[in-house]
């Protein structure tokens, strides 16, 4: 019976560790993020906004603010999740975490977790900056908080697969940089997708991220590229291939036990 107990001692020792970590790196963490919000804030608010007034009735440097958020939401919650699991694969202790009493289950949901909660931290605080530049509402706050969590559970998830994978801190730094934010910058994050010419826009559909800002942009405005139905599904789906994905890894000891 006990071996089928929950090890939340475990849990949170590693949750703990990992939180402290970003305690310790806080400029990095939180002040280099928000900086970098307002410079786009100041160039696609101002210099963009002054041209382009509103989109889908909502006034430009509102609209972008979803986009923003989803930006720096998805690479901290990768590179959180990824530098997390990857460190002590890099310093050899990951033996210890494979051999302490601490299941898979238990070990991803520590560092997902601790790296989801950063990232969501992240998320409001952008918001708070966001709201001393632009008037914002939010139609719908709990779907907005849903979106949210969600994300940045997928993507640390994604990001704890993408640790795992690297060997060298220079494939740590490949996905979110040449894959996740050119994927993002072309995801509708600071337009819409139907200013697109529609062949554009029917490839712009194959792009995951399209659905993921689509759906957190409704929260606020309801306003979206597609159905909210859909930008659900879509995440919950990414969410699953995920964790699917994780516990392959931890079952064949992928680049963990070698």
């Amino acid at each position: 019976m006990s071996t089928l107990a929950f090890n939340r001692h475990g849990v949170w020792a590693i949750y703990q560790f990992e939180m402290a970590r970003a305690i310790r790196t806080l400029f990095q963490s939180v002040v280099a993020p928000v900086i970098s919000t307002s410079l786009y804030f100041i160039v696609f608010g101002a210099a963009i906004g002054s041209r382009m007034t509103q989109v889908d009735g909502v006034a430009y440097g509102a609209f972008i603010v979803p986009g923003l958020i989803m930006l720096s939401l998805f690479n901290q919650s990768i590179s959180n999740a990824s530098f997390g699991i990857y460190f002590p694969k890099f310093t050899g202790t990951i033996y210890e975490l494979l051999s302490a009493p601490v299941s898979y289950l238990e070990t991803v949901i520590a560092y997902v977790g601790a790296a989801a909660t950063k990232s969501i931290a992240l998320g409001l605080i952008i918001l708070a900056t966001a709201a001393m530049f632009v008037p914002l509402r939010i139609q719908h706050p709990l779907w907005m908080i849903t979106f949210l969590v969600l994300t940045a559970a997928t993507f640390s998830l994604f990001g704890f697969i993408v640790g795992i994978w690297a060997k060298s801190f220079e494939q740590l730094q490949f996905i979110p940089m040449l894959v996740i934010t050119p994927l993002t910058f072309l995801g509708g994050a600071f337009y819409s997708i139907d200013m697109l010419p529609p062949m554009w826009r029917t490839v712009t559909l194959f792009n995951p991220v399209v659905y993921l800002i689509s759906g957190f942009r409704w929260s606020f405005y309801e306003t979206s590229d597609v159905s909210v139905e859909v930008s659900l599904a879509m995440t919950l789906g990414f969410f699953v291939i995920c964790l699917v994905v994780v516990g392959w890894m931890f079952k064949t000891g992928y680049r963990l036990k070698s």
